[in-house]
This record gives structure tokens, C-alpha cells and sequence, in this order.
């Protein structure tokens, strides 16, 4: 699953939770209070339901989305690669010299690697970290645009609930294609529906090494890479 889909499902998901509580909102207030001694509100109840994940692909800011956080995944990654091969130069230098060292030297040496080692790895961790949260900085303006639109949409066609249908836990099951509000939501935000979704997009994390940077050590030394 490439970055942008992960953003994508992670929104969704994000609106499902407030629809599941907006949902359950009603059961909760009526089994904790006395039965309401004023009417039920007039008119039909009348549920609606959308998929945010298309809504947000088909939005012209996934695109614009998608550039700056491969823009941002890109400028991690260079770094890494910079910072990888600064440690594979003094490697392969160890592993030429080491005969000739003194076990203080050879000491030293296998230190400042193994510091290098732990120092990539952590580099790495907070890149994955500095991305999601990049990828949060950058969705948040269109999912409240989207959120905006979809309280408008629901006043004006007169949905009592909209649900969300997509996610890691769908509120919604089953409804007609009828209760299907997604295109007219688009509309709203002036996007002609079924346009192609966004296509690539960066990777998931910030890699540019083998998974241990152990593999460019010497293979007889004292150095061993943190796990």
C-alpha cells in the first residue's frame, strides 16, 4: 500500500470514529436519561453515506497532497543516503587498515562505527515520525474543507446522519445507491465525479539503507549493530 492510500485510509477512519459516536450519540442520551417530555423532532429520519477515501482522491488537494510529501519523503531519504555513505567510507577503511592498528586504535574505531550504526537508525525512526506527521499537516485543510462540505450537502438534501463507508471499520453495511451523497459532495466542492484518483505516491518510510546497516561493518571486529 503506497503513503497516500494510507493517508487516505487513516482520514477515513478518523471520520468514521466521530460517526460511530455522532450514531450512537442518541441510544447513549436515552438510556441515561428519563423518557423526553418533548416531542420528537418532525419529518422522516433520513441517513446518508459516503466514502471520504474517493471524496479525497477525486479532490484537486490530494494531488498537491501527494507532490509535497513526496517532496519531503525525498529530501529524508537524500539525507539518509548521505549519512549511510559516510559510514560505508570509515567501514571500508577499517577493514583496509585494521591490520596495521593498535587494539587502542581498533577500539576507537569500532566505536565511532557502532555510534555511526545507532546514529542511522535513529535517523530513520524520527524521519518515519516527521513524515506522518507532515502527512497530518498537509490532510488537515482538506479534510475539514471536506467536513464543511458534507454538513452543507446534509442540510441542503435534508440527511438527519451521514455515514462513512470506508475505513478499517465501516459504519455502514449495506444502503442503496440511493443514500450515496460522495458525488453530490464533489459538486458541492465544484470536482466532476469519476475522475481518475491520484496514482503513484511516495513510499511508506524513509529507506535508502539495507535493514541492518550491519552488513557494511568488517567481519572480523568487535562492531555489532544495535538492534
Amino acid at each position: 500500500m503506497n503513503m497516500f492510500r494510507v493517508v487516505l485510509a487513516a482520514a477515513a477512519l478518523t471520520l468514521t470514529s466521530a460517526s460511530v459516536a455522532l450514531a450512537q450519540a442518541p441510544t447513549t442520551a436515552a438510556a441515561a436519561t428519563p423518557a423526553p417530555t418533548t416531542t420528537a423532532p418532525s419529518g422522516p429520519l433520513k441517513i446518508g453515506y459516503t466514502s471520504v477515501e474517493y471524496v479525497l482522491s477525486q479532490m484537486p488537494e490530494s494531488r498537491q497532497i501527494e507532490t509535497d510529501l513526496k517532496a519531503y519523503s525525498t529530501q529524508l531519504e537524500n539525507q539518509l543516503k548521505s549519512k549511510y555513505a559516510e559510514y560505508q567510507t570509515k567501514a571500508e577503511a577499517y577493514q583496509k587498515g585494521a591490520a596495521t592498528m593498535t587494539d587502542v586504535v581498533k577500539a576507537d574505531k569500532e566505536k565511532e562505527l557502532t555510534t555511526m550504526q545507532q546514529s542511522i537508525q535513529e535517523f530513520q525512526r524520527s524521519a518515519d515520525q516527521n513524515l506522518q506527521q507532515k502527512q497530518q499537516t498537509l490532510l488537515k485543510p482538506a479534510l475539514d474543507k471536506l467536513q464543511k462540505t458534507i454538513d452543507a450537502v446534509s442540510v441542503e438534501n435534508g440527511y438527519t446522519y451521514v455515514l462513512n463507508s470506508d475505513g478499517a471499520s465501516p459504519v455502514l453495511l449495506h444502503g442503496p445507491k440511493e443514500g450515496d451523497i460522495s458525488d453530490l459532495i464533489l459538486k458541492k466542492m465544484g470536482v466532476t465525479p469519476g475522475a481518475a484518483p491520484v496514482a503513484s505516491a511516495p513510499k511508506a518510510g524513509v529507506t535508502a539503507t539495507p535493514t541492518s546497516t550491519s552488513a557494511a561493518s568488517p567481519s572480523k571486529t568487535k562492531t555489532k549493530s544495535k538492534k
